[in-house]
């Protein structure tokens, strides 16, 4: 083996790249804390507790190992958001905080989302305020991040985890049965839909088909308010995404809509959104809602937020050149 070669999926930045990458991470460090998000740096090592919480994806890309000085199991961060809910936690404030960070992560596997297991994750979270409005300042954060990497135009996709969450808790299904459930939805697949609804008992198994193919612009939003009258959670899902579709049109900014989406990681609690570009196969940007994601650190609190991959961004675009 030739000892220069780095691991599959590793990769690094040099020369030029290396410069391009630092000039944009200054401007969005800029971006974040001149709109009043404060810039954390979390290690790169905790204890695995800490950082798994109650996603199975984190927990399955993340490298664990056993601390010879401690004795304990600790991981490699593979997602931010967990250490962010831990710091969030820990000032134990009653006010709506802000937080940003650009940290480079190591994943077990690369994902839909990720090209490599060496992505640098940028994000902007914003914990403390359930309502709206603060789904819409950090998508008009993202919005910014994007302006800044140049890239353009941009098709925001919003939808609501809740919906799918709602149905869901009405059915009986082993935990086996509910994670092979959330990937056919992740991957839009509805031949699978179909194959699942016909090899089990669902009770809402007309609404979930129906739920896959809401998509499409602000009318989907009513076609699904007729669909669900009887689930009073999923009609206030609804109406989050009409306020904030309400918001963002006053803002000249126009969505698409998936209610349909489900994100790579299960603590998502209420709306999500993804940032697109017609040059780009997947989405550049994911974000959305993870309320009491602290709560295993004893601090229960609204939270929403996003993150991309900075390091593949500023090598796939034209910025600063």
């Amino acid at each position: 083996m030739n000892t220069w070669q780095l691991p599959e999926g590793i990769d690094e930045l040099i020369g030029d790249q290396a410069i391009k990458f630092e000039l944009l991470r200054r401007s969005l460090i800029d971006l974040y804390t001149n709109k009043g998000f404060g810039l954390v740096v979390p290690p790169m090592v905790e204890h695995v507790d800490s950082l798994l919480l109650t996603s199975d994806t984190v927990n399955e890309k993340t490298f664990k190992f056993l601390d010879p000085a401690s004795g304990k199991m600790l991981g490699v961060h593979a997602d931010i958001t967990p250490q962010i809910a831990r710091i969030d936690a820990k000032r134990a404030s009653n006010k709506v905080e802000k937080y940003c960070y650009i940290n480079a992560i190591l994943q077990t596997r690369a994902d839909d989302f990720y090209d490599s297991r060496s992505p640098i994750q940028a994000g902007a979270e914003l914990y403390g305020s359930a309502d709206t409005s603060a789904d819409v300042e950090v998508i008009e954060l993202m919005l910014d991040s994007l302006n800044i990497l140049k890239i353009e135009p941009i098709i925001i996709s919003l939808g609501n985890v809740a919906i799918f969450d709602v149905l869901m808790a009405d059915e009986a299904l082993s935990t086996d049965q509910v994670h092979e459930f959330r990937h056919i939805f992740a991957h839009r697949s509805t031949p699978d839909l179909t194959q699942f609804i016909a090899n089990n008992t669902l009770n809402n198994a007309p609404l979930f088909s129906a739920l896959m193919q809401l998509e499409g612009d602000a009318s989907v939003l009513d076609q699904a308010l007729a669909l669900f009258t009887d689930f009073p959670g999923a009609q206030t899902a609804i109406k989050d995404l009409q306020a904030i579709n309400q918001a963002l049109q006053a803002k000249d900014i126009q969505v698409s809509y998936d209610l349909a989406e489900l994100p790579n990681y299960e603590y998502h609690t209420g709306v999500v959104f993804s940032a697109y570009n017609q040059h780009y196969s997947k989405a550049l940007v994911q974000g959305g809602r993870y309320n009491g994601i602290g709560e295993s650190f004893g601090q229960s609190r609204a939270a929403t937020g996003f993150s991309f991959d900075l390091k593949f961004l500023s090598q796939s675009t034209q910025s600063l050149d």
